[in-house]
């Protein structure tokens, strides 16, 4: 069995995640009080019992999704002895979940994770006034056919439209200016497709309209210590392993306003043998889109203290 681990990205919180990790483990315990001192604030609290509104801000959703992830992870290590290093073949996250993901292969500690998404969070809120910026899931297109309704909204509206996720059986994510998304639900109804909507995110990720922001973290970066992970990291804008420090560096500023190749980061590691897929942390998206993009691989979940005690790589 060849196994790669999966990090979720933003909209997979919920207030309540991680709560019932920190009761049932000193190790996950550890790990909320290292990112809430990194912070300097009790984002734990927030996390466990606070304001939904609040949670669902880009810059708490992203380190608290960081914190519950390698929240299980560090369950799974103390509690059934796993080591990615010797466990799995592969790493990977979707946006945010590739700081989880370089977290847990040892590339970036937890309080350095911690304090770049927070910042990731701010400086991509920053880069387009609320209410100027949009994103539409285009739900049954192919990429082809989404690149090409992006470039039409983009021309017809004067403002930019592109690709911002490929997550895979047919579920495109388009991101930019407002006018041009909306009217790229318009021109993607035209073309066929039956479910094109736009999504409840306050700005328009993984799109140009966020080069501030990826110079904002072009900064952070040179200044954040980054180690070569114990494990391949399959990078989102490439669908390619990574293990130089400096060329994580770089992938991680080009992901700001790249597009995230999630289909095609799950069909190299498929193609490189992976038959088991287990997401760690809040959700299951991930491993719901297992099965569209890998084709009998098995997907787990690890998100909850039963999860950890069922866990077994044996099976």
């Amino acid at each position: 069995m060849t196994v790669a681990f999966l990090f979720p990205g933003q909209g997979s919180q919920a207030v309540g995640m991680g709560k019932a990790l920190y009761e049932a483990f000193a190790a996950s315990r550890d790990v909320f009080q290292e990112v809430d001192e990194a912070l300097g604030e009790k984002l734990s609290t927030l996390m466990f019992e606070g304001d939904p509104a609040q949670l669902q801000l880009t810059a708490n959703a992203q380190p608290t999704l960081m914190a519950v992830s390698l929240a299980a992870l560090r369950a799974l290590e103390a509690e059934k002895g796993v080591k990615l290093a010797r466990d799995a073949r592969f790493v990977a996250g979707h946006s945010l979940g590739e700081y989880s993901a370089l977290a847990a292969a040892g590339a970036l500690t937890v309080s350095d994770a911690a304090r770049l998404l927070r910042l990731r969070g701010q400086a991509m809120q920053k880069a387009v006034p609320v209410g100027e910026g949009a994103m539409a899931a285009l739900l049954g297109a192919e990429p082809e056919l989404a690149a090409k309704i992006a470039g039409e909204a983009t021309a017809a509206s004067g403002s930019l439209c592109e690709v911002a996720n490929d997550n895979g059986g047919g579920q495109i994510v388009v991101s930019g200016a407002k006018q041009a998304v909306d009217l790229a639900i318009e021109i993607a109804k035209e073309n066929g497709i039956k479910r094109a909507m736009l999504l409840p995110v306050s700005a328009p990720f993984h799109c140009a309209l966020m080069a501030p922001a990826a110079e904002a973290m072009r900064a952070a970066l040179a200044e954040t210590s980054i180690l070569p992970p114990v494990v391949d990291v399959v990078a989102n804008v490439t669908a390619a392993p990574v293990r130089d420090p400096d060329e994580i560096r770089k992938l991680l500023v080009a992901q700001v306003c790249g597009t995230v190749r999630w289909r095609e980061c799950m069909g190299y590691m498929h193609r490189q043998g992976v038959d088991l897929f287990v997401e760690i942390g809040a959700g299951k998206v991930l491993a719901g889109l297992v099965k569209r993009t890998a084709e009998g691989a098995r997907a787990l979940n690890v998100g909850v203290p039963a999860d950890v005690e069922s866990f077994s790589l044996t099976v």
